[in-house]
């Protein structure tokens, strides 16, 4: 012991005999360390993120302590991958299960209520002459409402998400991340718009074995104007949302996407009704109006990808984003396919009137659950890996048994379901001044439906989140363009076998 003693002595007289003095006659002894920690923590943090990147870097710090000759100690800190961190000092928001409930109740009725409006909006509009003659405008309806889902719920998702890890803080970054992403969101739109008219075009033509070319420009037109001026106003709503819910001390992921839903149905049927019936009227003395509107919407897409590549947060997302928009819509087009055949069936009358509420109390509810997941998973691990509690073999159940934060919520989401559901078939009686109220049997079938879907889409939610982050990919940007659309087959698929049930029982 006295030799090692002895050498570690001898060691620290040669090392501090080589080292400089200072003026006051102490030998100075640099902190060889610093310079490293500095560049690595600057090159982490000055990093250009994009928006399909995690928006949580995982960095941890190890405090190591080292001594001089003098007797005195220094504390440095080095990077280290093996504790996750956030580089921006953010903690995992916590919350008491009765804040949970209360955060997300408020918002889901009111959301809810949005598409009751929505769906007796549809009912009033479907004997409209445009709707009458131009069918194929009900297979617009699910991609049209599912945008919310592709776009302004992944958006407030994504907002969420960036306000809860940190990356709102400076004026900067808020402003490069809502720019950039507004910009993106219209291009989305604008795009998207289009494919659903030309989608909607090529079933009805499958289907009715004719194509008239004044009818598709009509779709054309009033789809891309309604997608843009939708997108629009709900953007600059859920940036006020996501903001304003940070600064009273509410968690952004329980309300965002919600509220994100509560007048989107409603903003983007009342728009298409009355873009197509003005359109309508416009197409027999001026044909050339549809095309030329049409082209001078399509023509602003250049400027939005310049304000949206200027940034680099959305400059990414740009090129890597259409992959689950696109297959979005085309799912939500086969929902609006199911629609469109049961308008013209008497033996399913009123499908159209709660279509737009299943879909949209379904979409909400696992919105609000990607969403909580995506930020548990940017919180406690690296992309590419899961947490202990998720890597053992998948149950379908196991989001509803589980103790942590993520099975309290999808218990939550699922318990509201039972009583949200019957809160609007109450509401819709009310409203419409029915002599009597909706029969036993249709509630409880109603009910199944209804349940069967938030029960498939909550599981489904939680293998597709932690599959994306398996995978690298940024769930707040991936999943809920599927689980929307999934949520509007589901829906619109349930309903009318709810409705056919319903009449071979009565």
């Amino acid at each position: 012991m006295g030799s090692i003693t002895e050498a570690n002595q001898k060691e620290c007289e040669l090392t501090s005999a080589h080292l400089p003095s200072g003026e006051n006659g102490h030998q100075f002894i640099p902190d060889t360390r610093r310079p490293d920690i500095e560049s690595s923590f600057t090159h982490i943090c000055s990093k250009a993120f994009s928006e399909s990147d995690p928006l949580l870097l995982n960095v941890g710090t190890k405090l190591g302590k080292h001594r001089d000759n003098i007797g005195t100690s220094s504390a440095s800190w080095t990077i280290s991958q093996d504790e996750p961190r956030n580089c921006h000092g953010q903690e995992m928001p916590s919350e008491s299960i009765w804040a949970m409930v209360i955060q997300i109740l408020v918002p889901f009725l009111l959301a809810g209520f949005g598409t009751v409006l929505a769906g007796m909006l549809l009912d009033r509009v479907q004997h409209w002459d445009v709707f009458t003659t131009v069918t194929e405008i009900f297979i617009l309806v699910p991609p049209l409402l599912g945008l919310k889902g592709n776009l302004e719920m992944t958006l407030a998702s994504r907002l969420s998400t960036a306000v809860n890890v940190g990356r709102m803080n400076s004026s900067s970054e808020k402003w490069n991340l809502i720019i950039g992403n507004l910009a993106l969101k219209q291009i989305q739109a604008t795009v998207l718009g289009f494919l659903a008219a030309l989608v909607a075009s090529a079933l009805g033509w499958i289907l009715e074995e004719e194509l008239f070319m004044n009818h598709v420009a009509l779709l054309c037109c009033c789809s891309v104007m309604t997608a843009f001026t939708a997108s629009l106003l709900q953007g600059i709503l859920m940036v006020g949302v996501i903001f304003g819910s940070k600064k009273v001390g509410v968690n952004p992921d329980n309300i965002a996407t919600p509220i994100a839903a509560s007048f989107g149905d409603l903003i983007t049927l009342g728009l298409l009704a009355i873009i197509s019936q003005g359109l309508f009227y416009c197409m027999e003395p001026y044909p050339y109006i549809t095309y030329l509107v049409c082209i001078v919407f399509l023509s602003l897409t250049p400027v939005w990808a310049i304000l949206s590549f200027r940034h680099p947060d959305s400059q990414k997302l740009l090129f890597s984003s259409w992959e689950p928009i696109i297959t979005a819509l085309v799912i939500s087009s086969l929902g609006g396919l199911i629609l469109d055949r049961t308008v013209a069936d008497p033996m399913l009358e009123g499908v159209v009137l709660y279509t737009p509420v299943i879909n949209g109390v379904g979409g909400n509810l696992v919105c609000v659950q990607a969403s909580r997941v995506a930020t548990y998973l940017h919180f406690h691990c690296p992309p590419g890996e899961l947490p202990d509690d998720s890597k053992r073999c998948y149950c379908p159940c196991r989001s509803f048994y589980t103790t942590g934060p993520n099975g309290r919520s999808a218990q939550v989401l699922l318990m509201l379901a039972i009583p949200g559901h019957l809160i609007f078939i109450y509401t819709i009686y009310l409203i419409q001044g029915s002599p009597a109220p909706p029969s036993a049997v249709f509630i409880s079938f109603y009910l199944v439906a209804a349940f069967s879907q938030v029960f498939l889409l909550l599981g489904t939610a939680d293998v597709m989140v932690h599959c994306l982050w398996k995978c690298g990919r940024d769930p707040d940007s991936f999943s809920i363009p599927y689980l929307t659309a999934l949520a509007d087959l589901l829906g619109t698929a349930f309903l009318a076998l709810c409705f056919l049930l319903v009449s071979l029982v009565t």
